[in-house]
């Protein structure tokens, strides 16, 4: 499929405003290039390291507003970014000739739809994006239900029928969970969600009461009594990173496969979400619970709090009613759970 790209539109208006001459307040990285040409393979989280210190700050010397942000699909391999350092700025260009005199230019790109830069590794947060990962109330209680297999076999994988009910007549792909684990807020400890345990997808082959469906694939054995929900279309990542509007505190209660421990480009799951105002592509600063300690002196035993430690940041990137999930982005040191995220 061709498609049209116009990169300077965007800031195109802004560039010979007034306001183009205020400062973005972002840090430039050291060694910054004065451009570089993106390479398949890329993200835009990476490929603003090169140039800021903060990369999450990139969609403000972009010049991105509200709408651009939730969807910038800005950039593609092949093309230049440039940097003007008096902002800084960052743009979409090319070189003319062989000096370095620098002109920018709208371009017509031909390229496949889905090779346009994502914000962050799609290959490690893919199977996040459709399957049904986090369960709340509700949604557990408008669940499908498995109520037998063929032949009365116990457990069914991939190409055997099943049978359920509750299944929406407008439906006809439904992803198959076990609810794992209770989420718990670490501080209350109330709980919050469950966290999903995904067996398999099956598809509707008949109507009724009970309905009949196919199990079309299944990375885990099925059987009586798991639950259901309908099928969400894998959704392409391409939210800028951007810090929420209000402040936020909030903290890490699971970590991916159930460690106590993590780094960096991992997944962990967050006790905020949409009734918070977390939205897709937030960025929270991470901070490390240092304890307290105790010193015996000349007036007897005092004892101190330690000042928290902040040491990383994370990408959220999939939100539900109070959980959201997050990529871990940079962290000096081990994410561990509780550790605090907040506004950066």
């Amino acid at each position: 499929m061709t498609r049209i790209i116009f990169p300077l539109l965007l800031g195109i208006a802004a560039l010979f405003s007034a306001a183009a001459h205020a400062q973005s307040g972002a840090r430039l990285a050291d060694n910054a290039p004065d451009s570089y040409t993106v390479a398949r393979g890329d993200t835009l989280w990476d490929i603003s390291a090169r140039f800021l210190q903060q990369p999450w700050r990139w969609p403000e010397v972009w010049r991105l507003n509200h709408d651009q942000i939730r969807n910038p699909h800005l950039i593609y391999p092949g093309q230049v970014i440039l940097l003007d350092r008096s902002g800084p700025w960052l743009s979409i260009g090319r070189r003319i000739g062989g000096t370095r005199e620098v002109r920018l230019q709208p371009q017509v790109y031909s390229e496949a739809l889905d090779t346009a830069v994502p914000s962050i590794p799609l290959q490690i947060i893919e199977p996040f994006l459709s399957r049904p990962l986090v369960v709340d109330g509700p949604r557990l209680e408008g669940s499908a239900t498995i109520v037998a297999t063929e032949t009365s076999r116990v457990l069914t994988g991939s190409g055997d029928t099943i049978f359920a009910k509750d299944v929406d007549d407008s439906t006809e792909v439904w992803h198959i969970y076990r609810p794992a684990r209770p989420l718990e807020d670490p501080l209350t400890r109330e709980t919050i969600a469950w966290e999903a345990a995904y067996l398999g997808t099956a598809r509707v082959t008949g109507r009724g009461t009970p309905a009949t469906l196919e199990i079309v694939s299944a990375v885990e054995e099925i059987g009586v009594g798991d639950l259901m929900l309908p099928s969400e279309r894998p959704a392409v990542f391409s939210y800028a990173p951007h810090a929420p509007a209000q402040a936020l505190e909030g903290r890490i209660i699971s970590i991916h496969r159930g460690v106590s421990e993590t780094g960096r480009l991992n997944v962990v799951a967050l006790n905020l979400g949409e009734r918070d105002g977390i939205e897709r592509g937030h960025v929270l600063a991470l901070f490390r619970n240092r304890g307290s300690a105790e010193f015996n002196g000349e007036d007897g035993k005092e004892s101190f709090t330690l000042p928290e430690k902040r040491y990383g940041t994370v990408f959220v990137f999939r939100v539900f009613e109070r959980v959201s999930y997050a990529l871990v982005m940079d962290a000096d040191g081990y994410v561990t759970l509780a550790d605090a995220v907040r506004r950066p």
